[in-house]
């Protein structure tokens, strides 16, 4: 009879956890690299704007608080940008260390405003007041751009869009040239 007991207290456990399991939320997929970065980005800036004397709620965020933020992350940066006045300045590949700041490589900040834009909607800002889409935030982009190619003597051009063109097939007789003439 303590058989029968064991083997029903045994089997009512066992029920019982499986029954538990169907009682837990289905986990989320996993974030993409991108959402995860957008995500620390995000939590980041808004660290920023907290540490500010005095701190600055994200509805009173400008554009001003996004050029701070930019500045503030130079100091972090690994990318060496020689100053007008070094002997590397213009050299893409200097032949030793110089003592030009390291700041943050202008395609980093390129797509750390990128993030921050989405962001901001996906947090309820408006497309129309995004503070990282301003005007004045492309133009400290196309400045550390400028100054960043300047500095390592390599121009950035735009790439042309290619229309789209239909490309002509080469007939048989087009394909390979003759080594020799054909007689006539």
């Amino acid at each position: 009879m303590s058989d029968d007991i064991a083997k029903v207290s045994a089997e009512g456990s066992s029920r019982s956890t499986v029954n538990n399991h169907h009682h837990q939320p289905p986990q989320p997929a996993p974030l993409s690299r991108y959402e995860s970065q957008k995500r620390r980005d995000w939590n980041t800036f808004g660290q920023y704007l907290k540490n500010q004397r005095p701190p600055v709620a994200l509805s009173q965020c400008n554009c001003n608080h996004v050029l701070d933020f930019l500045r503030y992350l130079d100091q972090f940066g690994k990318t060496k940008v020689h100053q007008y006045g070094c002997v590397f300045f213009g050299q893409p590949d200097p032949p030793a260390p110089c003592t030009c700041p390291l700041r943050q490589a202008w395609g980093s900040l390129d797509a750390l405003i990128g993030r921050l834009r989405a962001a901001y909607e996906e947090h309820g800002g408006s497309p129309g007041n995004n503070p990282f889409g301003n005007g004045v935030i492309r133009v400290y982009l196309r400045e550390v751009r400028e100054c960043q190619a300047k500095a390592r003597g390599i121009a950035y051009k735009k790439k042309k869009r290619k229309k789209n063109q239909i490309k002509p097939t080469v007939g048989v007789d087009e394909a390979k040239p003759s080594a020799k003439p054909l007689p006539s």
